[in-house]
């Protein structure tokens, strides 16, 4: 009676492992590979972004975050140049910063920082002006909370 008792659990497990490799789930679908051809025929092709002989109207969208006393800000310009150097083209400007009502500085770039605000709540108004300082009408204003 000894002898029957450890064959018998001993054929039990070995059955249960045997059929329990068998109830793996099948998948659902079937995995598809695509190859995707580049579209561009060199590597290093540059495409502009903005096409500065376009009929583009402008348009001006500003994000911003807030670390210590300093702002950071990107502003996504369309329509515009802030280069100089396209002295020729109509549509070139600059960024001008007003902070709390006051005209603080101006900027020749899409993304800067404002450093050295005073703890607490400050109004920022970003305004794209021509180089002569005709408006083009773009500007934005927003607050920034500086902690203390």
């Amino acid at each position: 009676m000894k002898g029957v008792i450890p064959k018998a659990l001993i054929l039990l497990l070995t059955g249960i492992t045997i059929g329990c490799q068998k109830d793996l789930p099948k998948p659902e679908t079937k995995p598809k590979i695509v190859i995707m051809e580049p579209t561009y025929k060199n590597q290093f092709e540059i495409l502009p972004v903005y096409n500065q002989n376009s009929k583009e109207i402008p348009s001006l969208i500003v994000n911003h975050k807030t670390r210590g006393s300093q702002v950071m800000v990107e502003c996504i310009v369309t329509g515009i140049s802030f280069r100089e150097s396209d002295r020729t083209k109509d549509k070139v400007g600059k960024m001008v910063i007003w902070i709390d009502g006051k005209r603080t500085s101006e900027a020749s770039s899409a993304a800067f920082i404002i450093k050295g605000l005073s703890p607490g709540s400050h109004k920022l108004k970003l305004e794209v002006v021509k180089l002569n300082y005709e408006p083009y009408g773009l500007a934005k204003e927003f607050m920034v909370n500086i902690p203390k």
